[in-house]
């Protein structure tokens, strides 16, 4: 049994549960509930950056962050034989396409994030506006051009990042996103739909 360390509002860490469910492995993963900042977590003992998602193999290999996750357990997939191997297309026009769109719905998670921790973490008179500006801009341009151009075709890594970074967004920002990007709106309802584990891995 592989252990995946995560925190439920861990938006990298649904991302690793959505690929799991899409490639058939959840039953192979225990969830290890983890908070970084407790340092008896155990974390630290299998991750010097102390970051979540972080999972280990039987073996006691360990692979961090999401996105190395990720390819190993379609690796696996593809290895196993199972049918929904294929999140990272083997085409090469197809592989980097879905790869550019990971990394954008990454990005989105990351300038999200940063919104939050500098909310978070500082005292509202210790606050930057500038900071929240500028991850702010990122996370609307991010938005605009997956609006513009959603993922489509077979599910792969961009799905499932951009699935778990829209459902960040309606956890820590009220879903305001949705008024305005009406084709993410569908793109996830119908994702939702096809998905059971979206719901089930909701924080």
């Amino acid at each position: 049994m592989m252990q995946l360390r995560t925190s439920p509002a861990s938006p990298f860490g649904r991302k690793v549960q959505l690929a799991a469910a899409l490639l058939g492995l959840s039953d192979e993963i225990e969830i290890v509930p983890t908070d970084t900042s407790d340092p008896a977590s155990g974390l630290l003992e299998v991750n010097p950056l102390g970051k979540i998602p972080t999972l280990t193999l039987d073996d006691k290999t360990t692979y961090y962050d999401s996105r190395v996750i990720v390819d190993y357990l379609d690796h696996r997939a593809a290895r196993d034989g199972r049918v929904g191997a294929g999140l990272i297309p083997a085409e090469p026009a197809a592989r980097f396409r879905a790869l550019t769109q990971a990394a954008l719905a990454d990005g989105l998670m990351e300038a999200s994030l940063a919104q939050i921790y500098e909310v978070r973490a500082r005292k509202a008179d210790k606050q930057d506006p500038a900071w929240i500006e500028k991850h702010a801009g990122k996370a609307a341009r991010a938005l605009a051009a997956f609006e513009a151009a959603p993922p489509d075709g077979a599910r792969s890594v961009a799905d499932v990042g951009l699935a778990a970074a829209l459902g960040y967004l309606d956890l820590r920002f009220a879903g305001a996103w949705r008024e305005s990007h009406p084709k993410l709106v569908a793109w996830l309802a119908a994702f939702a739909a096809e998905t059971p584990a979206f719901a089930l891995t909701a924080a």
